[in-house]
C-alpha cells in the first residue's frame, strides 16, 4: 500500500526554469522527482502547493507524493538532499493521511517581495531583491495596498498566460513595510493568478515613486484591464514565504523568520 509523503522544501529560483516539469529537465519538479526515484528506486509524480515562475525562489513549498517502497524519514531528506543540486534543499519530511493533497489541502499561501530602495543597485543580493533607486512614498504604498485587500476579480494584475478558471482571488492581507533600505510587501490569499504578486508590487512601485496616486490602485483593480496596470515586476525579490494548512495534518513549522529582514 501507498505511503503519502509531504515535504517541506526551500529553493533559490535563480538555479531554475520555475516549478512545473519541462522537457530539458530544468524546474525544480524535474530535479526533485529525479532524486526522489534515485531514493525511492522508482519515478514518483509530486503535487506542490504552489507553481512559482522562473526566477522566485521559495522558503516553504509544500509537496506530496506517494510512496510505494518503505523508507525511513530520514531517507527522504538526508537521501534526497544528497541528489539535489545546492540550490534545493528538503527541509522536513513526513508521512501523512492519504487524504491529504497539498495543493487542495492548502487554506492559504503567502509571498513575500523583497524590495532594495538604495541608490547603488544589490551585489551581493543579486537576483535576490529587487531594486529601485528613487524615494519611495511609503504611507502612499500603504495607503494603496489597503485597496487590493477583500475577494475581487484581480484580471488587471493578471498575466495574458495565465490559465487559472477564474480571476476571482480573496486576498487576506496585503502590507507594505520598511526596514532599514528594505521594503518589505507581504501578500496571503487562497491562491494568487499568474504574475499576480508582481503585479501588484509593479502598480505599488508606481505610487510610491509618485507616478500615479493611492486610489489609482482601486481603479486598475475596478477596470479588469491589465493594460491599465503598471510593468510586471522582477522575480527577484519573490519569495513562496508560507502555506497554511489545518492543523489535523499536524505538518512540521517552517522557520517564521523570513529573509533578509524580519518584520513584525
Amino acid at each position: 500500500m501507498a505511503q503519502r509523503i509531504v515535504l517541506g522544501l526551500e529553493y533559490d529560483g535563480r538555479a531554475f526554469c520555475g516549478w512545473q516539469t519541462q522537457p530539458g529537465g530544468c524546474a525544480v519538479q524535474d530535479h526533485l522527482e529525479a532524486a526522489l526515484a534515485a531514493v525511492h528506486g522508482t519515478p514518483v509524480q509530486t503535487i506542490t502547493a504552489g507553481r512559482t515562475d522562473a526566477g522566485v525562489h521559495a522558503l516553504a513549498q509544500v509537496v506530496h507524493f506517494d510512496a510505494l517502497h518503505d523508507r525511513p524519514t530520514s531517507a527522504w531528506v538526508r537521501g534526497v538532499n544528497a541528489h539535489l543540486p545546492a540550490a534545493m534543499a528538503v527541509l522536513w519530511a513526513k508521512d501523512v493521511d492519504p487524504a491529504f493533497n497539498a495543493r487542495t489541502a492548502a487554506l492559504s499561501r503567502q509571498y513575500r517581495y523583497m524590495l532594495l530602495n538604495h541608490a547603488v543597485r544589490p551585489a551581493l543580493l543579486h537576483g535576490r531583491v529587487g531594486w529601485l533607486h528613487g524615494s519611495l512614498d511609503l504611507e502612499g504604498m500603504r495607503q494603496a495596498a489597503t485597496l487590493l485587500v477583500g475577494r475581487h476579480d484581480f484580471s488587471a494584475f493578471r498575466s495574458a498566460e495565465c490559465q487559472a478558471k477564474t480571476p476571482v482571488r480573496e486576498l487576506h492581507q496585503a502590507s507594505v513595510t520598511r526596514a532599514g533600505n528594505y521594503l518589505v510587501f507581504d501578500f496571503r490569499a487562497n491562491a494568487f493568478l499568474h504574475h499576480q504578486v508582481r503585479n501588484m508590487v509593479g502598480a505599488l512601485a508606481w505610487v510610491g515613486l509618485r507616478r500615479r496616486g493611492p486610489e489609482w490602485v482601486g481603479e486598475v483593480l475596478a477596470s479588469r484591464d491589465r493594460r491599465q496596470g503598471a510593468a510586471t515586476f522582477a522575480a527577484d525579490g519573490l519569495y513562496l514565504a508560507g502555506v497554511e494548512y489545518a492543523d489535523q495534518w499536524g505538518l512540521p513549522p517552517f522557520d517564521k523568520r523570513l529573509p533578509l529582514v524580519d518584520t513584525p
